[in-house]
Formats: C-alpha cells, sequence, structure tokens
C-alpha cells in the first residue's frame, strides 16, 4: 500500500471514530485533567509553564496535571497511570504516547495493548480519555514537512470509541519553526500545540463555548 492510500485510510478511521463519538458534556473551570505522556507532554528543554498542559490550563481553566515524562514508553506510562490516577482523581484523561515505542521499534502490537489498557484503566476510574496521535519518525517526512500518525491511533479511537485529536501533534512537529530539535517543540510550538489541543477539545464538546 501506497504512503498516499495508508494516509486517506487512516483519515477515513479518523473520521469514523469521530462520527461514532457522542458529543462531550463541557468540563467546568477548575476541573481535574490529566495529561499523560512523555516529552513531547513534559516540555522537554522548556521551563514547566512553558509545556503545553500549562498553557491548555491558561486556556481552559482546568487544573492541567503534567503526567509527561521524557523518554516514557507507552509501557512505562501505563506502570505510573494507577498512581496518578490515585492522586488526582482526574475527570478527563489526555493521552499522547506512542513516539519512543516507534523511536525504538517496538512491536506494533505491544504499542496499541498498552495504549488501549491505558485508554480501559482511565475509564474504570471514571475518567474521560481523549486520544492524541503522535507521528512515526520519518526523515521524509520531516524533509516534507510532512510528518503523519500512523493508522493504529484512528483504529483504536475507532474500536474503542475514544475521541481521537489525530492532527494537532503532527502539524507542530511537520514546521521546522515550531521545533527545538528534530523530535520535540519549542516554545512556538508548544503554544501552537495547545491551541490545537483547545480547539479540538472544544470541537468535541469537552471546553465550554463562548
Amino acid at each position: 500500500m501506497t504512503q498516499r492510500r495508508v494516509f486517506l485510510a487512516a483519515c477515513l478511521l479518523a473520521l469514523l471514530a469521530a462520527c461514532q463519538t457522542k458529543q462531550a458534556e463541557p468540563l467546568p473551570p477548575g476541573t481535574v485533567v490529566l495529561a499523560l505522556g512523555d516529552s513531547l507532554t513534559a516540555g522537554y528543554g522548556l521551563a514547566p509553564e512553558q509545556a503545553w498542559p500549562a498553557l491548555l490550563a491558561e486556556k481552559t481553566g482546568w487544573q492541567v496535571v503534567n503526567g509527561g515524562v521524557s523518554g516514557d514508553r507507552t509501557s512505562d506510562a501505563l506502570a505510573r497511570l494507577p498512581a496518578l490516577l490515585d492522586e488526582h482523581a482526574p475527570k478527563l484523561v489526555l493521552v499522547t504516547l506512542g513516539g519512543n515505542d516507534m523511536l525504538r521499534r517496538l512491536p506494533e502490537e505491544q504499542t496499541r495493548s498498552n495504549l488501549v489498557r491505558i485508554l480501559e484503566l482511565a475509564r474504570s476510574r471514571d475518567a474521560r480519555p481523549v486520544l492524541l496521535a503522535t507521528p512515526r519518525p520519518s526523515v521524509a517526512g520531516a524533509l516534507f514537512q510532512n510528518l503523519s500518525a500512523p493508522p493504529f491511533y484512528a483504529e483504536i479511537a475507532r474500536e474503542r470509541k475514544v475521541p481521537l485529536i489525530d492532527a494537532a501533534v503532527p502539524e507542530v512537529l511537520s514546521d521546522p519553526e515550531l521545533k527545538l530539535d528534530q523530535l520535540h517543540p519549542n516554545a512556538e510550538g508548544h503554544r501552537a500545540l495547545a491551541a490545537k489541543a483547545f480547539d479540538a477539545l472544544r470541537q468535541l464538546g469537552y471546553v465550554r463555548p463562548n
């Protein structure tokens, strides 16, 4: 299958996932939200207040807990999640993981399984999970500023009926002006990512309309 056909298939799956996901109830200011992720969430190379979870908190009024740890694989985040849920009792969990699995060329089935377990664990604690897709590392994608997420994110979202924010991270990491290095957003990139996440969450219904 060509790269274009893979991309079109992923877009179709994302559209189907969106159609099958019910509009969410808005979350009021003060709601605890957990951003679970790796260096893309932790804000590698930046001050904590420059990372997109802190910026999203400013936009929404939510208490966004930055649960990002640089270098984390999906298995690492899965192991950390129960303690985070116990400590913070979030109402929403934003899951931005998989990049380090792909960098280390771990089996895709293992990554998928861990992501599904993360989503289901969040649900079991009365938290609503949202999946943010991470682009597959690609020299050609970086060169042509066209990174895209692999189809398994859309497949998981469709199968588990979980909202998917598929374009935010790939779009930011495709723009060299928004990058600190080949793998991480700079401060402007985190501002862009926070804005894209905010817009997507508003479309999903989590953010109260103005």
